[in-house]
């Protein structure tokens, strides 16, 4: 689904990403790890154009992504969170997540509303996206009023509403407590049952562990490790990469 070939990342004399490698199956769930500064959220950025690559390649269902624009990437069907959430404040819920579906017709951002009273599709696919994330209650409620959890649940169900394959998710469980986090996942192991692939940077070792197929590490923009989770787990250079090499 997802290619990424030796892509690299400058700024300036900066090496972010270097010569990374990545494939992602259909229907999968994967994990994206490594230390604080690694290059994690800086691939998806350049996954989604928000930034040009330097080096490499990035293929999505066989067609190449360098050059496209960021709406172009998601009218393919690649849809995103962000590690700090970006909602818009002043409108509801339920607006957060029509507006999003606007991609999918040929009017101006305005129009998602007015088609709301004269065709019902958006409405009913909007209700069960935040069904599905149970928020359904509270889509009259301003975004900004939202708990911080529902506030990343929201912003998950309007990447949804972009009707993406592929959903890149960044720190989706940050700053949620134990029953938040495990609820998450169910909701992200559901979202992959739908069809869809999951590609998502965590810090919660639990929540990685619990719910990736499998997993990539970064660390000081290198791709050092790629496997399952248990495989991961053991990998020497991982452990290295996060505790600290031990002084003999």
């Amino acid at each position: 689904m997802l290619t990424i070939k030796n892509v690299s990342k400058n700024f300036g004399g900066l090496k972010a990403l270097q010569d990374v490698n990545i494939h992602l199956e259909p229907n999968k769930i994967y994990g994206l790890i490594g230390p604080n500064g690694a290059g994690k959220t800086t691939l998806f950025n350049l996954i989604t154009a928000l930034l040009p690559v330097s080096g490499g390649a990035i293929q999505f269902l066989e067609k190449e992504l360098t050059g496209l624009r960021p709406h172009e990437i998601a009218r393919l069907g690649i849809a995103r969170t962000y590690q700090n959430i970006r909602l818009f404040p002043s409108m509801t819920v339920l607006e957060n997540v029509l507006v999003a579906q606007n991609i999918h017709t040929q009017s101006g951002v305005g129009s998602i509303f007015k088609v709301q009273r004269s065709d019902k599709k958006f409405l009913e696919e909007a209700e069960a996206m935040l069904k599905h994330m149970g928020l359904w209650p509270k889509r009259k409620e301003k975004s900004t009023s939202l708990a911080y959890g529902e506030q990343r649940r929201l912003e998950i169900a309007r990447a949804l509403a972009l009707q993406p394959k592929l959903l890149l998710l960044d720190e989706p469980a940050a700053g949620m407590n134990e029953a938040e986090s495990a609820e998450l996942l169910e909701r992200i192991q559901e979202i992959r049952n739908s069809g869809k692939t999951v590609f998502l940077i965590e810090h919660d070792m639990s929540v990685v562990m619990g719910i990736c197929d499998y997993i990539s590490v970064l660390n000081f923009g290198k791709l050092i490790a790629q496997g399952t989770p248990g495989e991961i787990q053991t990998n020497g250079a991982v452990i290295e990469a996060y505790l600290g090499r031990e002084e003999g």
